[in-house]
């Protein structure tokens, strides 16, 4: 066993990796911190830098610009009213509250301590959690996979849209995109037209970069309102009296910590999702609930320790089962197998200094936010100075050539500007893209594990039941499914009935 941790800290404690993930992080703070540039597009933008990296520094820049990008994008939103990343939407009136109160530090200050706790609370679980499903997957198979798989995707509908019939009709419009090409079972040509360049399938890095970046830069480009300045001059010690409000909200830590790394377990939530959970949870139970949306740090403490804890939580699925807990994971999840390192339960027993090195990489991305963060706060008034017409060419620049070295082909191109656009206008319509994205990702495993296990099963469909851990499985989906039927119909018979004569 130690064998595997001195190679694992030999990895990531060379120079040229801690070279990398500095610069990662100085990148994902400067992303999260401008309005409308999310954590998301910071690790879309970097797939095509991972190319020419090494397995571990690879996966280094991927958690260590994510993790920054979360907390960078509680900076705007403080000093702006302008939540920098959609996970800091959810306490961006708090945040601004109390810097027109004139406890700009003390709210920057909480956003990035608990942050970091946060994260390193996710990270811990992630080191338990994950070895331990890993065993348990062990015993899976393919008819296990295909219930998960799909279990995944309609949580993935259910939970990030408040609107579910929209989340199925882009789930649906992610797996038609994973049935284009010839790798499929049968290996036979769909949806090619005669294309030899779609006979290889629509690659899904152009999609991402395309759904993540191009989309923001349209987004831009039909933006019409003003640009906004800081409302703070300068911005002074923002660790102090972080320890009190530490000792004054222990379980408000302990709370947002936990359920954002059980959040940030289930496909297709992510941060976003914990965030608003979280805050809401903090305003329900606290003892001073009048005092939320006037300036409450309370808030901040609890939501800033979920969204952090839930980056963590969505590299569980990921890494055990090859299944993303978020739209950044799915992006991921590309890289890592690109770099051969396979999620799955082998990636634990074949080459176990690779994950132990992935536990080390969160750890220490987590404590380099704290001095990196400050820097960090202390340039943002000239971060978010940087003027947007001269920021998104660079960033459409770099969508073009990324997407073009994948494949050294126009064709990449193509699909990243469609892509963008038919994102941008599935947003603008209120349609989720996350569930889209899951459907990119595991269309393809969902048909190969249902294939297999129709053959295994000599086309008895109660073989999908035969199993105990499979039938689980199936039972928590389709309970699932029809549980908004179930509950309309209860309500309907609770209502009371109306007399006919009044």
């Amino acid at each position: 066993m130690w064998i595997p941790i001195e190679q694992a800290f030999a990895m990531v404690f060379e120079p040229y990796t801690l070279m990398v993930m500095v610069l990662a992080a100085f990148y994902g703070l400067f992303v999260g911190a401008v309005p409308g540039l999310t954590a998301t597009m910071a690790t879309a933008l970097l797939v095509p830098v991972t190319f020419f990296m090494a397995p571990i520094p690879a996966v280094a820049v991927m958690v260590t610009a994510t993790a920054m990008a979360i907390f960078s994008g509680d900076i705007p939103g403080c000093l702006l009213r302008i939540p920098g990343t959609p996970a800091s939407a959810a306490y961006t009136d708090e945040a601004y509250a109390m810097t027109r109160k004139g406890e700009a530090e003390k709210a920057l200050g909480a956003s990035l301590v608990f942050s970091a706790v946060g994260g390193l609370f996710g990270t811990v679980v992630l080191i338990v959690a994950a070895p331990a499903l890993a065993e348990f997957a062990s015993q899976f198979s393919s008819f296990e996979y295909f219930w998960l798989v799909l279990l995944g995707l309609t949580c993935a509908v259910f939970i990030t849209s408040a609107q579910p019939l929209k989340g199925l009709i882009t789930l649906f419009l992610g797996l038609l995109v994973a049935c284009v090409g010839l790798d499929n079972p049968a290996g036979f040509p769909r949806f090619t037209f005669d294309s030899v360049e779609v006979m290889g399938g629509i690659g899904m890095i152009p999609i991402m970069i395309g759904m993540f970046a191009f989309s923001e830069i349209l987004r831009f480009v039909a933006d019409t309102s003003p640009p906004t300045t800081a409302v703070v001059e300068k911005v002074g010690n923002v660790l102090k009296g972080q320890w009190q409000v530490a000792r004054k909200y222990p379980v408000q830590i302990l709370r947002g910590s936990a359920l954002g790394t059980s959040v940030g377990a289930l496909p297709g939530a992510g941060a976003d999702i914990a965030a608003w959970m979280s805050y809401a949870i903090s305003k329900k139970f606290s003892k001073e609930p009048e005092k939320f949306g006037t300036g409450h740090v309370e808030g901040l403490v609890e939501t800033g320790a979920a969204n952090n804890s839930s980056l963590a939580g969505a590299w569980i699925p990921a890494l055990v089962f090859g299944i993303p807990g978020d739209s950044i994971t799915a992006i991921v999840i590309g890289v890592l197998y690109m770099k051969n390192l396979n999620p799955g339960p082998s990636l634990f027993t074949t080459n176990p200094q690779n994950i132990y090195a992935v536990f080390l990489i969160f750890i220490l991305a987590n404590l380099l936010m704290i001095p990196l963060g400050i820097l960090c706060i202390k340039g943002a008034r000239r971060v978010l100075q940087v003027p947007r017409n001269i920021l998104m060419p660079v960033i459409l620049m770099f969508c073009i050539v990324g997407t073009f070295a994948i494949n050294n082909t126009l064709f990449s191109v193509q699909v990243m500007l469609v892509a963008g656009l038919v994102a941008y206008v599935l947003e603008c319509n209120k349609f989720p893209i996350a569930p889209a994205i899951l459907g990119v990702v595991l269309g393809g495993m969902l048909e190969n594990n249902f294939i297999t296990s129709m053959i295994k099963a000599d086309g008895n469909m109660l073989a999908f039941f035969s199993r105990p851990i499979a039938a689980t499985l199936a039972c928590v989906t389709i309970l699932i499914w029809v549980s908004p039927s179930l509950l309309g119909l209860i309500r309907r018979r609770q209502a009371p009935h109306e007399p006919l004569n009044r």
